[in-house]
């Protein structure tokens, strides 16, 4: 049977142990050594990968759920006047880019609460209320897709809620998708004292104004 070569490693490594004459024990510690650091070596190049590949994922998933709403909230700019930044920067916060449990399950992605006579669901959820926030239990809107949560949202905007059909104007009006969100906090849409900050940062973030519609009141 023929022997197996020798890698280029170990012939220059008898080569370096026959030239010195080192002893046999502090041959075997050097071996040790060697062997440690280039573990050690892999393990570390292993773990600075790793993050670099859950950022790289998290952003393909987030770029996904955009581009899957993106077309949708165009359209609905075109009929109802609420611009696509703000439909997709508020379904990115609230339902956290899809993966809350009223989002993945029953296509809720703005928070929506069910009237009496509506579908719904009850889960808890936080709220802002008194200078903090706690956990209270509300029925929520089920939706047979993300599609018609998306729409009955900008119908909201649009015709304003039963007891003040103007409550959301400001945010139809607005020059800019700053100003929008602005409105929407003015509006008592959401209980967060900093939503409109976290709207804005996310619009900003992910160039969600890039999907707006040119229109006589729209500009970034």
């Amino acid at each position: 049977m023929a022997r197996k070569r020798k890698s280029k490693f170990r012939r220059q490594w008898d080569r370096w142990v026959r030239k010195h004459r080192l002893p046999t024990g502090l041959i075997a510690t050097l071996a040790v050594i060697v062997v440690g650091v280039t573990v050690i070596g892999v393990r570390a190049f292993q773990q600075q990968a790793q993050p670099t590949n859950q950022v790289s994922s998290a952003a393909t998933e987030h770029q996904k759920f955009i581009t899957h709403l993106a077309g949708y909230a165009q359209t609905l700019q075109v009929n109802s006047g609420v611009r696509a930044s703000i439909s997709l920067g508020q379904a990115i916060l609230e339902s956290d880019w899809g993966t809350s449990t009223l989002a993945s399950k029953y296509h809720n992605l703005f928070g929506v609460k069910a009237d009496a006579d509506q579908a719904g669901k009850e889960l808890d959820t936080q709220e802002y209320q008194d200078g903090k926030w706690v956990t209270v239990t509300a029925r929520f809107r089920v939706y047979a897709s993300d599609y018609a949560s998306m729409r009955e949202h900008a119908e909201l905007l649009q015709h304003g809620t039963s007891w003040n059909a103007q409550q959301y104007q400001s945010v139809i009006n607005a020059a800019t998708y700053q100003e929008a969100a602005q409105a929407l906090q003015s509006s008592g849409y959401a209980t967060d004292p900093t939503y409109a900050d976290k709207l804005i940062r996310i619009i900003r973030q992910y160039r969600l104004y890039r999907y707006d519609q040119q229109t006589n009141n729209s500009s970034n």
